[in-house]
This record gives C-alpha cells, sequence and structure tokens, in this order.
C-alpha cells in the first residue's frame, strides 16, 4: 500500500478535471451556439391595382412606355428603410422587401397606369413595344419615420418625356407621411401601401389630364 506508484493517488482527481473540463466546453457550445442563432427574415409586399377591365377604345389614345424607376442605393437594396431624425436613414436587416422598392414601384406604377383604361398601351421599357412617350419616375423616399409620429413616408417625382423633340414635357411630384396605425414593422408596410397607393393614383391623373388637355401633342402614327 504505501509502495504504490505517487501517480495512482492522483487518478481520481483527474477524471474529476475531465468531466469538468467536458462540462464547461459544453456550456461554452451551448452558449455560442445561441449567441449565433439566426432571426427569422420577414419579407413584405405591397398591392398592386386589380386588372383593368377591357374598354374597346382607349380616351386618350397614346402608347406609353414606363422607363426603369431611379433612386438612391438604398431603394435599389430590399432591407426597408427607417428615418432617425431628420438627415439619418437606417436599414432592418430582418425586415425586407420581397425585392427592390424601386422594381416593385414601377410595376405598381404600369399597374395604375393599365387600370385607368385610358391609353392604347402601357408597357415597360425593354419590351418590344413602341411607345409615343416615355413615362419616367424616380423614388426619393419609402421610409419609416418616427418623427413628429410613427409614419410611412412616400416621396415620388414623375415626367413625361417626349423622344421626337427630347424633352420633358410635363412633370410632377408627390410627398406624404401616411401615419400608421400601430407601433409594429406591418403597421408601417401598410402604410406605406396606402401611402403608395394614393401617390400613383394622383400622379397618374394628373397626367393623364395633361394629355386630354394637350391633344395637339399626342402622336397618331403606328
Amino acid at each position: 500500500m504505501l509502495g504504490a506508484e505517487p501517480g495512482a493517488r492522483h487518478e481520481p482527481m483527474n477524471q474529476v478535471q475531465r468531466i469538468s473540463q467536458i462540462a464547461a466546453l459544453g456550456l461554452l457550445l451551448a452558449m455560442a451556439a445561441g449567441c449565433t442563432a439566426t432571426r427569422p427574415t420577414k419579407y413584405y409586399v405591397l398591392d398592386a391595382p386589380a386588372a383593368p377591365v377591357p374598354t374597346t377604345q382607349a380616351a386618350i389614345p397614346v402608347r406609353l412606355i414606363v422607363g426603369h424607376v431611379t433612386g438612391s442605393r438604398l431603394y435599389h437594396d430590399t432591407r426597408l428603410v427607417y428615418g432617425t431624425g431628420t438627415v439619418q436613414l437606417g436599414t432592418y436587416d430582418y425586415h425586407r422587401w420581397s425585392e427592390p422598392p424601386v422594381a416593385f414601384v414601377q410595376e405598381i406604377l404600369i399597374a395604375t397606369l393599365r387600370q385607368s383604361g385610358q391609353y392604347r398601351s402601357v408597357s415597360r421599357i425593354g419590351s418590344n413595344a413602341r411607345g409615343d412617350y416615355i413615362v419616367r419616375g424616380q423614388l426619393d423616399a419609402l421610409d419609416e419615420i418616427d418623427k413628429p409620429a410613427l409614419a410611412g413616408r412616400f416621396t415620388f417625382r414623375l415626367e413625361l418625356f417626349d423622344p421626337g423633340t427630347g424633352t420633358v414635357v410635363w412633370s410632377s411630384a408627390y410627398n406624404h407621411d401616411e401615419p400608421a396605425q400601430g407601433k409594429e414593422i406591418s403597421d408601417i408596410v401598410l402604410a406605406l401601401d396606402r401611402n403608395v397607393s394614393a401617390g400613383l393614383q394622383q400622379l397618374t391623373s394628373e397626367l393623364g389630364q395633361y394629355l386630354a388637355a394637350h391633344p395637339g401633342q399626342q402622336p397618331t402614327g403606328d
């Protein structure tokens, strides 16, 4: 007994140390897994107007080509944009649009013009369709704002370009903050949905009034 090897006396302590080390490693791995767990990303869309009812004759016999909507780099990304104060903008990592705002605003603009039933045709640029005028838009804001109250801001400019003369013959702008009905991101999206719909309806109505009031400028050839 007294002649036993010295190392045998410490073996139980080594086992305890190994168990402690394994337990500590397991705890660290669990903590790391908790820290690296990703939050689910939520995606949002805005409603486009319903398809137009077919008409036998357009009230304004012109063909419109809708160009790509332009905007800052923020609106070529899918992350929702929020405003902090009057000069700072940020983006949400886990709240995103299903596609970049410049893309879906163009689609809603096309749908709004078609729904009016006023025009001979409404096509997107890049298609094989021919047009008498090009409708061009610029997205300046599609943001959440929190001052003076929580709202969805939509700022958009629209212009009518005559490729025959190389000039802009009409332009208008819309800027409005639509109050949110709650404090969730989904409430902001609903406010933006109402705002985009109202803004594009207003601008396309003004565009139609201009073309109806200037029949002498409307091309009639095929």
